[in-house]
């Protein structure tokens, strides 16, 4: 049993270690394959007239203000979003000025809150390496009460259920953390679709 504990916790520390290692250097927080981009270019998302003269005015605008929280959201489909942005662009007297209010409401809340899920990941992995090296920590105490003279078996027991569980809880954080690591790229696609869809209809 004891060799069982040992190994077990050998080999949470191996996963430990690699599942804490930055994929960019230049990143050392960042836990994703995907490469980090901290913001969206605009020009990447948008080839549409200047929304200089529009900034900050979708926040002024109720209607305009509800109409992008609502088609940010990723739980509004986006093919619903795009109906709503449509609809709404159809009813506009000034179609190409509320166009560009819409995108820019857009564009600064799908930006922030990519940004917000960003700062999530990094402050993740830095609680990972916290929690590695919590288990590296227990299991060299583990292993010191193993080899005593004389083992406290309880103190054993105790120690390695709590290494077991810390194991679990950073293992199903790390799978977790696979599905998140999308959700940037998922703000990214969703930004592009709207622009494109504003944009065809100012043609």
């Amino acid at each position: 049993m004891k060799w069982r504990i040992i190994t077990g916790a050998a080999l949470a520390l191996a996963a430990s270690n690699h599942a804490c290692l930055a994929f960019d250097p230049r990143y050392p927080d960042w836990p994703c394959e995907q490469p980090k981009v901290p913001e969206i270019s605009l020009a990447a998302v948008w080839a549409g007239p200047s929304l200089n003269d529009v900034q900050n005015k979708w926040k002024d605008d109720p209607k305009v203000s509800a109409l992008v929280a609502k088609t940010a959201a990723r739980r509004t489909p986006l093919d619903e979003a795009e109906k709503e942005v449509k609809g709404y662009l159809a009813s506009s007297a000034d179609k190409a000025t509320a166009g560009k209010i819409v995108f820019s409401g857009l564009f600064d809340t799908l930006n922030a809150e990519r940004s917000s899920v960003m700062i999530g990941l990094e402050r993740f992995m830095r609680k990972q390496r916290a929690a590695a090296q919590k288990i590296r920590d227990d299991t060299m105490a583990l292993q010191g009460l193993q080899n005593a003279s004389s083992p406290d078996q309880d103190k054993i027991d105790q120690l390695s259920n709590q290494v077991l569980w810390e194991t679990r809880i950073f293992e199903d954080r790390r799978h977790v953390v696979k599905y998140v690591c999308d959700v940037p790229t998922t703000i990214d696609q969703r930004l592009f679709a709207l622009g494109r869809v504003i944009q065809q209809e100012l043609e």
